[in-house]
């Protein structure tokens, strides 16, 4: 034995996958240890390495409630896989399959005949006791009679190698694209023994899914659209609903964006509504429907399961499908697959009794040392325990619990999970660790088809019990050897595309994703700006400027801008210091980074992954703040790298989108934001005294990022009328008013050529009069202090009919693009 495996200890009461009970290495393993005994620990710990790396560059997260870093957390992998041997995959595959039939058939007579009731096969207490049994369900028929279009079984090995079932995943069963996602990191990282050991594709599942979608859509006639819909980015899973839509080619979607209209489902996109033909959905049964279902819900769409019902649509899996998620279940599961299909149980599951039966009760009272006791339904408040773990009264408690309510209790044999190697680095070196197994089947013509692999997950610490993702657990690949053509081949799309199928936009983009992704560039605009002018204000404080005027004019811009609290508020130290860290400071920094985070969030899915990257990043900085920093140095110190990323920022969004209606809606945020900053500081700054202060305007020039233009070309100190040439008339800055309005005039004809709008007149009224505008008065020797004032004020007052003008746009193309009114109700749809 090499020494990787020199501290790799047995554990006797559980199955090895890589040893034997003699501690040989399994034949199907042996080429994967030969590969490692090539290689050293610092070769191993490099390799796990790049799937770290390839994790975050890929921003696969698993997110965790209720903790502290549980939002995005990175998913974890281990590096080495693990191995099935095909003979061995046949019969699981088999019983996976044959599992998903019987299911699909008891969800039929559940929400039809109900004859396993009525026969005595199915207690009627789990069916309609269980918060997933849905009664507005009752006698609805899913295209095809699918409920069950995906699958997910979680398997346990016992000590003697066989599988044993511990749950069914029938609501909306995640980890399919996880396991996905494993197996492209992961051949990346093991190249060679991926390709020597013939590990089967992955690819087939997944068209196969694609293509039931697409046949069972009641489409009448039309090309299917398949959306999916999830509950949002702060589901645990968020990630993989972003790339199952990607790998799918679905658009993601929440509740919001869709409508139901006379029993028929739209989507809100941003050229109007567009018929939806099914949903492969992320989102809880209950949650779905509003308007049928759970009452409070936000999440889901009102009229959903009428649709539904009309045959309008197709809800993958089928709404109600989660009834069969009670543990109490699979005790009756023997029985009722000798009924329905005539057959064994090819894979059975773990030892079980439901408690609502008394001679089952006495029997599980008898052996509770040696049971778990898990609820029968989610509702209820009560987290599993093991009978053992319990003292004298803890156990009569549980006992009167169990004898008073006893069929809303389950009891269960304890799982004992196998043992596989996991790689901890250089210092733990290979290591058991226990795992479970989640394998997948998806509905076909054929009946159902397995994944050739699964989510392999694995307990953290050495002699856990129970693997959990939500506890921290980690995560292999899952390789089934051999045989590839049979059990699966690269993921191809079949439809062959013509010249009459291309497109050149999104023709399904969701006014809600355009909406976020037109705030994304307001708040990424409106951070810069932010940063820029308290910049100015904190350089200028710590300095202790001798010219006190230009510092009192950039706290009073801060003011008039809502940045800065009003003077009698408190200590100037203490205002600059809310106006960047204070979160509950609707206007400070923090609380404007924090509503930048919250869109990129929304719009992830139209984000590069290094564009995502430098967002997490920035989050991380931002997080990592002080509340009651030292000195300002600090501050200013954050401030220069925040500005660079947020260039950065402005950077992905000119060169690394495509120039697509999403990022046209983009750049009008961003240059609506910029606009209004631009027009409303200058505006400011000309109603002060400072407007002849070369250190005010040095500041001013500083705010709108043409310092090093300005000495340039002027070699000079900063003068007023250069300044205001540069700042507001310089068609070749970026940073004038000027050049944003023609740009933000530009960017609207080219919208309104593509929705038919009509042209901003107030606007072009208003890039006529300041394009019209000369500064010669300015240098009129013939001009007091009082005529040049007079001129500054109607410049402040042009400048403020800008920003003005700019705002009425953003409502106007609010209520043109992102608000969706049924004409025949006059209600407001989203």
């Amino acid at each position: 034995m090499p020494d990787l495996f020199a501290d790799y200890p047995l554990n006797d009461g559980a199955y090895h996958e890589l040893l034997d009970a003699r501690g040989r290495v399994r034949p199907h393993w042996q080429r994967l240890v030969e590969r490692l005994q090539r290689s050293n620990a610092t070769q191993l710990q490099q390799r796990q390495a790049l799937l770290a790396r390839q994790i975050q560059e890929n921003g696969v997260t698993y997110n965790v409630y209720a903790e502290p870093d549980g939002a995005d957390r990175p998913w974890e992998l281990d590096l080495l896989p693990n191995l099935i041997p095909a003979e061995e995959w046949r019969q699981v595959a088999a019983g996976v399959a044959q599992r998903a039939s019987l299911l699909n058939a008891v969800l039929a007579d559940i929400y039809g005949p109900q004859q396993l009731i009525a026969d005595g096969l199915l207690p009627a207490e789990l069916v309609f006791g269980h918060n997933n049994f849905l009664w507005p369900c009752q006698g609805v028929q899913p295209p095809g009679g699918t409920f069950l279009h995906i699958y997910a079984v979680d398997l346990a090995r016992a000590p003697d190698g066989r599988w044993w079932v511990t749950a069914d995943r029938t609501q909306a069963p995640s980890g399919a694209g996880y396991a996905l996602e494993n197996r492209q990191i992961v051949a990346r990282a093991l190249p060679e023994l991926y390709r020597d050991l013939r590990v089967q594709h992955l690819g087939g599942f997944f068209r196969t899914l694609q293509d039931t979608l697409a046949r069972q859509a009641p489409a009448d006639g039309e090309t299917p659209l398949v959306v999916l819909l999830t509950s949002g980015r702060f589901n645990e899973s968020y990630f993989e609903h972003l790339y199952l839509a990607r790998q799918l080619g679905y658009p993601l979607v929440e509740g919001s964006d869709l409508t139901v209209r006379n029993a028929t489902l739209y989507l809100k996109t941003l050229s109007g509504l567009r018929r939806v033909h099914a949903v492969l959905r992320r989102l809880d049964d209950d949650f779905c429907d509003p308007l049928e279902l759970r009452t409070d819900s936000a999440l889901g769409v009102p009229g959903l399961l009428e649709a539904v019902r009309q045959g309008r649509v197709l809800v993958a899996n089928a709404l109600g499908s989660g009834v069969l998620e009670s543990p109490g279940l699979p005790g009756f599961l023997p029985a009722i697959s000798e009924c329905l299909l005539g057959q064994k149980l090819l894979l059975p599951s773990i030892a079980s009794w439901w408690c609502g039966e008394p001679p089952v009760l006495e029997v599980a009272l008898k052996k509770l040392d040696r049971l778990l006791v898990r609820p029968s339904f989610p509702s209820q408040n009560f987290a599993p325990v093991y009978g053992r773990d319990l003292d004298a009264e803890q156990r009569a408690s549980l006992v009167e619990r169990l004898r008073a309510r006893p069929y809303a209790y389950v009891a269960q044999a304890q799982a004992q999970l196998s043992q596989a190697p996991v790689w901890l680095g250089e210092e733990g070196g290979l290591q058991p660790r226990a795992i479970g197994m989640r394998v997948f089947a998806v509905a076909s013509a054929e009946g159902y088809r397995v994944l050739p692999g699964g989510l392999t997950r694995v307990a953290t610490e050495a002699h856990a019990e129970v693997v959990s993702m939500q506890r921290g657990g980690a995560s292999k690949d899952t390789w089934v050897l051999g045989e590839r053509g049979a059990g699966g081949e690269p993921w191809q799309w079949l439809r062959q595309l013509g010249v009459a199928d291309l497109v050149r936009s999104d023709p399904y983009l969701p006014s809600r994703v355009v909406e976020n992704l037109y705030w994304f560039g307001r708040y990424s605009s409106r951070c810069e700006d932010s940063a820029r002018l308290l910049r100015i204000m904190l350089g200028r404080y710590v300095d202790d400027d001798d010219d006190p005027q230009a510092l009192q004019t950039a706290l009073a811009l801060g003011e008039n801008l809502g940045l800065l609290a009003e003077a009698h508020s408190g200590p100037l130290e203490q205002r600059l210091l809310q106006a960047l860290l204070d979160g509950d400071w609707p206007a400070s920094l923090r609380a404007n980074l924090e509503r930048l985070q919250w869109t990129a969030g929304s719009v992830r899915g139209k984000l590069s992954q290094a564009n995502w990257q430098l967002l997490l990043e920035l989050q991380r900085e931002t997080q990592g703040l002080p509340g009651d920093p030292d000195d300002f140095g600090e501050l200013l110190d954050f401030l220069d790298g925040l500005l660079i990323s947020l260039a950065s920022l402005s950077g992905f969004a000119l060169d690394d989108m495509t120039r697509d209606d999403s990022w046209r809606f983009l750049m009008i945020g961003r240059c609506i934001e910029r606009l209004q900053f631009l027009a409303r500081s200058v505006a400011e700054f000309l109603r002060s005294d400072a407007a002849d202060d070369q250190s005010a305007l040095e500041w001013l020039l500083e705010l709108g990022n043409s310092s090093i233009t300005y000495r340039t070309r002027y070699l000079a100190s900063a003068q007023l009328l250069p300044v205001l040439d540069l700042l507001l008339l310089d068609e070749q800055n970026p940073h004038a008013v000027l050049f944003q309005l023609r740009t933000l005039l530009r960017s609207l004809k080219r919208l309104g050529e593509r929705f038919e709008l009509p042209a901003d007149l107030p606007l072009l009224n208003l890039e006529r009069r300041l394009s019209g505008v000369g500064l010669g008065s300015l240098e009129n020797p013939l001009f007091g202090p009082s005529s040049v004032k007079a001129v500054l004020d109607g410049l402040a007052e042009l400048l403020e009919a800008v920003a003005r003008a700019a705002g009425d746009v953003s409502d106007r193309l609010g209520l043109r693009f992102f608000v969706h009114v049924d004409p025949s109700q006059g209600t407001q749809s989203t």
